[in-house]
């Protein structure tokens, strides 16, 4: 597959306004990521006239000159994480003339198949995203490829290593870097970002009453012995016969599931948000597609932004982590399977969502120890991404996204979650999962659809 992609440069993209430096403590929410594989994103974008003349000259000069003006305002993530001899924890430290890598390819793969709607090998995604570079002494926070399919579109790689920066930030970076090269291609004299999009480095706001920071570290040191080295854990070897597919749903596919869940729920109300829905649908049907033993241990967790529930809140634009996972571990695959399989899965992350608050943040330890009884075999769900994120609304002026696809679910049993693409309050999942799997969750989740 790799064969497929030719790298014609890799360059080096500074901030358009570097003269200052910065350094940033990392939190306890950072911490907990820290070792974490990175974020991957691609994102998609149909052009027909995307032929290779109009790339060069057009397309990687505007994204290019787009993304030196927007890290001005990110100077972060030009930056590296280092881990000075005398701190307790790393920094992210930025120093004039710091630069992200920025490669340029092109590719032979089928645009078509790897935007539609049919299953194909998720190996076909792995050349499109760039790698961050990690060693003992420092990572890189970010690293971006934009790779061409001729006369067909082009996409927009990104690698966001997690101990820097959760969900929330990396696509307020994104929209920031789409509003500005917009507006250079409008030829806006100065094109400047909304203010909702200028980050807040302010790490005061982040409290840490309790202490967690030593817990977090503590964790950390008796998984790995020696915290300092600043390599992210290795990735699991991913076989040749996972398959990824996206399932969208149309804001009335929603609708339907919700009117069943609340004819079988009577009397006890459910939160049934969008999230809530998808989540428990994907879930269902996941645990039921795996089949086997009934009582096999099966969990479910997903990823919940505290900024809005801490007291007093953080700014929604506060650049780093501030996320805590939300489990349930100590379930079995019998609960799902059922009749009422779906109904069990939407009372149970309904309770988990109505029991979010400002307490959550402070719930660390508990979730280590959870994740430490979790037992050999389980089946562990996981949700990447949000329906809140707006990533279909990612234009650099070329259009809006036709598929944006986390591709970092593979490195674990995850979903992936975004908004639906035609902006008419669907939803979109993506699954990564064995190709028999697969077939059985793809007529599962049709199946579903139909009642």
């Amino acid at each position: 597959m790799v064969s497929s992609l030719n790298v014609i440069d890799v360059s080096q993209v500074t901030p358009s306004d570097s003269s200052e430096s910065l350094t940033l403590p990392l939190t306890f929410f950072d911490l907990i990521w820290y070792k974490f594989h990175p974020v991957e994103r691609v994102i998609f974008y149909r052009l027909t006239d995307a032929t290779r003349t109009f790339f060069d000259s057009v397309i990687v000069p505007n994204l290019k000159s787009s993304l030196s003006s927007s890290l001005s305002h990110y100077l972060p993530l030009a930056g590296k994480l280092v881990w000075d001899s005398l701190d307790k924890t790393p920094n992210l430290v930025y120093s004039s003339n710091d630069a992200v890598s920025f490669t340029i390819a092109e590719s032979k793969a089928d645009f078509s198949l790897l935007t539609g709607n049919k299953p194909f090998p998720t190996t076909e995604l792995y050349p499109l995203v760039p790698k961050l570079q990690t060693s003992d002494e420092s990572a890189s926070a970010v690293s971006f490829q934009v790779t061409l399919f001729p006369d067909q579109g082009f996409c927009v790689g990104v690698a966001a290593h997690h101990g820097v920066l959760d969900g929330k930030t990396a696509t307020m970076f994104l929209k920031s870097w789409a509003h500005t090269c917009k507006l250079q291609q409008d030829q806006t004299v100065n094109p400047s970002s909304p203010q909702d999009l200028i980050p807040i480095y302010d790490r005061t706001v982040i409290k840490d009453p309790n202490d967690i920071e030593t817990e977090v570290m503590s964790h950390w040191k008796s998984r790995l012995g020696n915290v300092k080295s600043l390599k992210i854990l290795p990735s699991q070897e991913i076989s040749p016969d996972i398959v990824r597919f996206t399932l969208d749903l149309t804001r009335e596919d929603i609708q339907t599931l919700r009117e069943r869940l609340k004819r079988e729920s009577s009397p006890k109300e459910l939160r049934l948000s969008t999230f809530v829905v998808t989540f428990s649908y994907a879930l269902t049907c996941l645990i039921r597609a795996r089949g086997g033993d009934p009582k096999r241990p099966v969990g479910y967790v997903f990823s919940v932004d505290c900024r809005s529930l801490l007291d007093p809140p953080i700014p929604s634009n506060y650049f780093g982590n501030c996320l805590t996972p939300s489990f349930n571990m100590k379930l079995t695959a019998e609960t799902f399977m059922g009749e009422e399989g779906f109904l069990n899965a939407a009372r149970m992350v309904s309770d988990s969502v109505e029991e979010l608050d400002e307490t959550v943040a402070f719930k660390i330890p508990e979730i280590y120890a959870a994740y430490s009884s979790l037992k050999p075999g389980a089946q562990l769900v996981s949700a990447s991404g949000s329906t809140r994120f707006g990533v279909y609304g990612l234009d650099f002026g070329w259009g809006k996204p036709v598929r944006v696809a986390i591709v970092s679910i593979d490195q674990g049993e995850g979903v992936s979650m975004a908004e639906g693409r035609d902006g008419t309050g669907g939803a979109e999942i993506g699954f990564s999962l064995k190709k028999h799997e697969m077939e059985k969750l793809i007529d599962l989740l049709h199946e579903g659809l139909k009642s």
